[in-house]
């Protein structure tokens, strides 16, 4: 089997550099995200300026995507198409695991939650459709993080907030995790977004096998990480997730 093109590899990468950063990049920030050498970045940015798949600001140097790269799909998954296709394996995931579903997707270093799903019994809920989370203190948040290592960097330059003692805020640790979560497909996390509440998550992928948001569960963290029920859980989260990357991929 031939080899990839790593000049268009390098090339995509840049690409998603720059989408992860959710705005614009200078040379140097992409260097150092992507791992090559300044000049090396410099001269694939001016091939993709000249295709349009960038634009530089004039004012600051930096890049963003740029308009050539928008119109060359006629698919583009929203997160109403995304919430359709997921909300039958959402909904079942509820009515079988007992829990609470959230359905996120990625806004930097948050997550928005775009389908959510009660859990079925008779406690008092609210609903969560458009809350902004935040990624490194929840589990769907952390399987995002994890699928895009250029954002999860970043986070050694952002200051995380401690919502509980239980919180990951030192860098280093985080990015273990993530790296972690990456490696193994699932995510989770114990009473570090609010205590006594904990999490599981499995990542969704789009066309072309990208992470295009997090399915998962929550509950109080005595009940969803209960002895022995953690791996028949997790597998129904995996599952899930997986299930509705199948229906994107139809």
């Amino acid at each position: 089997m031939p080899g990839t093109v790593q000049s268009i590899e390098r090339a995509a990468t840049l690409l998603h550099a720059i989408v992860e950063s959710g705005g614009q990049m200078g040379v140097t920030e992409l260097a150092a995200a992507v791992g090559l050498p300044k000049t090396t970045t410099h001269g694939l940015l001016r091939t993709l300026l000249s295709v349009g798949f960038v634009e530089q600001d004039p004012r600051t140097g930096r890049y963003a995507l740029g308009a050539g790269l928008l119109g060359l799909g006629s698919h583009y998954l929203d997160a109403n198409e995304l919430r359709s296709r997921a909300s039958n394996w959402a909904d079942s995931l509820a009515a079988r695991s007992g829990f609470a579903v959230r359905l996120g997707t990625p806004a930097g270093l948050q997550v928005v939650v775009v389908h959510h799903v009660f859990r079925p019994d008779d406690s008092p809920q609210e609903l969560e459709v458009g809350s902004v989370l935040p990624a490194h203190a929840t589990a769907v948040g952390k399987v995002l993080l994890a699928s895009r290592p250029a954002l999860a960097r970043a986070l050694a330059d952002a200051r995380l907030e401690a919502l509980t003692p239980r919180t990951v805020v030192e860098p280093a640790a985080l990015l273990a995790e993530l790296q972690t979560a990456r490696a193994r497909g699932w995510a989770e996390q114990l009473g570090e977004y609010r205590l006594g509440v904990g999490g599981m998550a499995a990542p969704v992928h789009g066309p072309g096998g990208l992470v295009v948001g997090a399915l998962g569960v929550s509950g109080p963290v005595e009940e969803l990480f209960a002895k022995g029920a953690r791996p028949a859980l997790r597998t129904m989260v995996v599952e899930a997730a997986a299930a509705v990357s199948r229906e994107l991929l139809a």
